[in-house]
């Protein structure tokens, strides 16, 4: 992807540069517009995608720009790709100096979908085929509306494919999430794309600033969305790290759960809500040890009885019930020392997880740790009653892409 992205980065550079730019004043309105959302763009939260709605926005409607104030328009695809490439690069030289720029998926996703909507539209407008077969009516706007749609879905494509090369998790879960995403503020950016084409098609470039004003309004709430959202991560993370603090579970367990839980999750063909259910279940899953009087050896609740295991998972159920934390959540603690087939897939993962992080790390029987593969046999040993074949498998597939040294406490 990234090379298919730099190969038609190059040639819309080059060929402009070449050739020079056709109607400056077009490509420099889209060009500030789309380097302007680019400096207004909101870091992501980890795991998420990169927002800039205001960028894509204007880099779609240039891409679907047949005429400017009643006059077709003749620059193509290729300057088309030149001027959102260095529109996007000159907005991220802040961000890169302060260390967050977009990353190279980011743009790559960018210039392939941009490319494609050009390519479809472009030479349309190029040959004379859009006025003659299409006109300006309402079927002007239902052409519009397809290559919006169609662009959408590559741009969904071209991301689930790029996530998959980099996590390796399943194609099909990674595909329906960024689908999922195009549902709300991805169809809203798509729908502004195609009105600041069709305003510039009829008014001209001063329709640019007015149409842009909702997409500057959404992120602004964007932003604070995310600082919502990072208080929330930050908080649920503080708790978690009470039972470490306590001294009751060894430092970095409960970041070690949430972690493979979430890989484990997304081999498992978990997505979206479920995801955030499951990390937030692992994160906090040992708080019932608070209302022991005395800890457990090194936090491992893997190797007690399991009527003390049950018994410690229903008093942390009770307190993340107290916490405002959504109830899926507390239902995934307190279930998982159940047996795993009367368990939810979120249980059944953060109970396997949180028993191979005990027996690979902490002390067995007073003997010191088994290690990372002796863990894995015996969860193997143990999917007859205890643990999902399934899940335990998935896990093995994990660790074998990372490696099988748990990570270090702390």
């Amino acid at each position: 992807m990234r090379g298919a992205a730099l190969g038609l980065a190059g040639a819309g550079l080059g060929w402009t540069l070449w050739h020079g730019v056709v109607e400056p004043r077009n490509a420099l309105a889209f060009g500030v517009l789309i380097t302007l959302g680019e400096l207004v763009r909101q870091g992501a939260l980890p795991g998420e995608r990169e927002p800039a709605p205001l960028a894509y926005a204007g880099a779609l409607a240039y891409a679907l720009l047949g005429q400017s104030a009643g006059r077709p328009v003749e620059h193509g695809v290729l300057q088309t790709v030149a001027v959102v490439v260095a529109a996007v690069l000159l907005g991220a030289v802040p961000h890169v100096a302060l260390g967050r720029g977009p990353s190279l998926d980011h743009v790559a996703r960018r210039v392939l979908t941009v490319g494609f909507a050009a390519l479809c539209f472009q030479p349309l407008v190029a040959s004379g085929e859009l006025g003659r077969r299409v006109g300006e009516g309402p079927y002007y706007a239902l052409l519009l509306l397809l290559l919006l749609i169609l662009t959408a879905l590559c741009d969904a494509v071209i991301s689930a494919l790029t996530l998959r090369a980099r996590t390796r998790h399943p194609y099909g879960p990674l595909l329906r999430d960024e689908l999922r995403a195009l549902i709300g503020i991805g169809s809203a950016v798509c729908a502004t794309g195609a009105v600041m084409a069709l305003g510039v098609a009829v008014a001209g470039l001063w329709a640019l600033p007015v149409l842009c004003v909702p997409l500057l309004l959404t992120q602004l709430s964007f932003r604070r969305y995310v600082a919502v959202r990072t208080t929330y991560r930050q908080t649920i993370a503080s708790l978690a790290r009470a039972t470490e603090i306590a001294g009751y579970t060894r430092q970095g367990h409960a970041r070690r759960v949430a972690e493979l839980s979430r890989a484990v999750g997304r081999e498992l063909g978990l997505s979206g809500t479920e995801l955030t259910v499951l990390e937030h279940a692992a994160l906090m899953h040992d708080i019932g040890q608070l209302s022991l009087v005395d800890p457990v050896p090194d936090g491992a609740t893997a190797l007690l009885p399991i009527t003390e295991q049950r018994r410690i998972a229903l008093l942390g159920g009770a307190v993340v019930r107290r916490t405002g934390v959504p109830s899926a959540v507390a239902v995934v603690v307190e279930r998982q020392a159940d047996p795993y087939r009367e368990q939810s897939l979120p249980a059944r993962i953060v109970r396997t997880v949180n028993a191979y992080d005990d027996l690979a790390t902490a002390g067995a029987d007073g003997g010191g740790a088994t290690g990372p593969l002796s863990a894995l046999e015996r969860l193997r040993l143990g999917t007859g009653h205890d643990y999902q074949p399934e899940v335990v498998e998935s896990l093995a597939r994990v660790l074998s892409r990372g490696g099988l040294t748990p990570g270090r406490a702390g």
